[in-house]
């Protein structure tokens, strides 16, 4: 008989946990694991869209300024002399290309400097016209040649004509190298000039100018506080601000005060008057209304920046006249690879990107589709079959960059296929995609099911019409979202094209599959290498228009499968 007192447990210890509070207690620590499961793949989730949002926010902040480009309007005198001398294009009789070839030979280079001096003559001397002909782009004069092969009536006629403005003065006017704010004063401001105009006093009947001190007094203590005996010294200074007077160099930041319609540099302050240095004329010496003035300043030092004060002067002249001005860039979109920024563009490398793309597709769809019925309807199952399969899962994840050495190694260096054109990187990049689509192909074939096939021999079809006539169509949208996935991933590849060439800079836009071409990744990869400020908005722009070319082709391929696919 079972009696209870003869437990070893009864009577003397805790009691044994009933079963039912074992099982409550591991269904407890069950679901608690589970919900920490979904917290934290909550939180991977939200964790991967946070950092997609901050990349996606990171190129748009830096590349949506790439999609306009600063022009200068400026009076330019097309001289009947200079261009067309023996009066043959204004007489109609060369064809535009001769036009062209005649336009070679003139110096549309001066013409434009001609108009850049007319709309500044004060301006002197060779090093400031130096540093004035820099305001235009390189790219001026093949610009001023197009319009007049376009517009030929134009010789013999003064016109303002919308210029390409170089890439420093294109930052400035985008707000990217440096920053000018606007300091509003209040009192009533005097001008007094040397008899040569060479320097200019202004005073003010306000403490107009203490900002400026006050600033720079803040920005002398910052740099002494290194040691403690500078910041003794400058102590004082800061708490008189109201007598002293500071004079700026390179090192701090500049100041400029605009008054009556001129610009003056400000060379020596106090709270009460400003010394300067004239950068723009002023119109008149008459006394200034409060609020008719303004104090400017730019933040970055001049010795750190590569416009200087009188290029700042002299493109903010520009603005206030109107003749500055933010247009769409057109040239981003139609030009190709260039060393100046502001006449860089993805024309080029769009084009090839367009070339190879195709090439890949015409290469690489039959094949890995013939490959795919082959091995999953026709091949014999032995090892020699399983070895190749084997071999083509594993080379999907084989390293892009081989494939751009076996490219390099059979097509160009033994086949002598030429470098940096889209039939070799379409050849290097069709072996890179054949194993995506082979796979993707056949894993479409096994989606049919057995009784299409069995039901088309049962009415006499031969193995090939089975396959050709009822398989093939309906596995087809699986293999053209499987082709288009692996065209997205050849768009997006770099290593392998940087191998056979493709990284050579080419000016021209291709016209054909052997011409000298990029691509748009190798394009980017050039452009994030270039040390020029404008070309680190055009690598940003670039790269959304990339992503803009993938997601489409991402959402075709979702698109097919949707109107296509079959559940059976």
């Amino acid at each position: 008989m079972n009696n209870p007192s003869s437990r070893p447990d009864a009577g003397n210890g805790p009691a044994a946990p009933r079963p039912i509070d074992i099982v409550n207690a591991s269904l407890k620590r069950r679901y608690a694991a589970e919900r920490r499961f979904r917290v934290m793949g909550a939180i991977a989730v939200a964790l991967g869209l946070l950092f997609v949002a901050i990349l996606f926010a990171s190129i748009i902040g830096n590349g949506y300024t790439a999609f306009q480009q600063t022009y200068v309007e400026l009076p330019v005198s097309f001289d009947a002399e200079a261009i067309d001398p023996d009066g043959l294009i204004r007489a109609g009789k060369l064809t535009p290309n001769e036009i062209n070839k005649a336009l070679i030979r003139v110096n549309f280079l001066k013409i434009a400097r001609d108009a850049l001096t007319a709309t500044f003559p004060e301006v002197k001397g060779r090093s400031a016209k130096r540093k004035l002909y820099g305001l235009l782009s390189p790219g001026v004069p093949q610009q001023l040649r197009e319009m007049i092969t376009r517009h030929p009536q134009w010789i013999g006629e003064e016109r303002k004509v919308w210029l390409i403005a170089n890439d420093d003065l294109d930052m400035l006017m985008k707000g990217r190298s440096t920053p000018i704010k606007h300091l509003q004063t209040s009192g009533r401001a005097t001008v007094t000039a040397d008899a040569d105009m060479s320097e200019l006093q202004i005073t003010s009947d306000g403490s107009d100018f203490s900002i400026v001190l006050d600033a720079l007094h803040a920005q002398s203590l910052d740099k002494g506080a290194k040691t403690e005996q500078h910041l003794a010294d400058s102590e004082p200074s800061l708490a008189d601000t109201a007598g002293s007077r500071e004079t700026l160099d390179a090192e701090m930041p500049s100041y400029l005060v605009a008054i009556n319609g001129g610009l003056v540099k400000v060379e020596s302050i106090s709270d009460r008057e400003v010394t300067g240095k004239i950068l723009r004329p002023l119109t008149s010496e008459a006394p200034s209304a409060p609020g008719t003035w303004e104090l400017l300043e730019l933040t970055n030092p001049q010795g750190a920046r590569r416009l200087k004060d009188q290029e700042i002067a002299w493109a903010l002249s520009l603005k206030d006249a109107g003749a500055l001005k933010k247009r769409f860039n057109s040239l981003f979109f139609t030009q190709g690879s260039s060393r100046e920024p502001e006449l860089a563009g993805i024309g080029g490398a769009f084009m090839g990107s367009l070339f190879t793309l195709t090439l890949t597709l015409l290469f690489s769809f039959p094949i890995a589709v013939g490959t795919a019925i082959y091995l999953e309807e026709f091949a014999p199952k032995n090892r020699w079959t399983d070895l190749i399969e084997i071999n083509i899962n594993n080379l999907a994840a084989v390293p892009s960059i081989v494939f751009g050495l076996l490219g390099l190694a059979v097509f160009i260096n033994f086949f002598g296929v030429p470098r940096s054109t889209p039939l070799v990187a379409a050849m290097v990049l069709t072996l890179m995609t054949l194993p995506t689509i082979i796979i993707a192909s056949r894993a479409a074939l096994k989606s049919v099911p057995p009784s299409i096939r069995e039901a088309a021999l049962g009415v006499g079809a031969s193995p090939l019409q089975t396959q050709f006539h009822h398989v093939l169509p309906l596995a087809m949208p699986g293999m053209l979202t499987g082709t288009i996935i692996g065209m997205a991933q050849a768009l997006g590849e770099t290593a392998p094209l940087l191998m056979i060439g493709m990284i050579a800079f080419i000016v021209d836009i291709p016209g054909g599959f052997t011409d000298p071409s990029t691509v748009l990744p190798v394009q980017i990869f050039l452009w994030a290498d270039s040390p020029e400020r404008g070309f680190v908005e055009r690598t940003s722009a670039a790269i959304m228009v990339l992503l803009g070319f993938l997601i489409m082709m991402n959402l075709l391929a979702v698109l097919l499968r949707r109107r296509f696919e079959r559940r059976w």
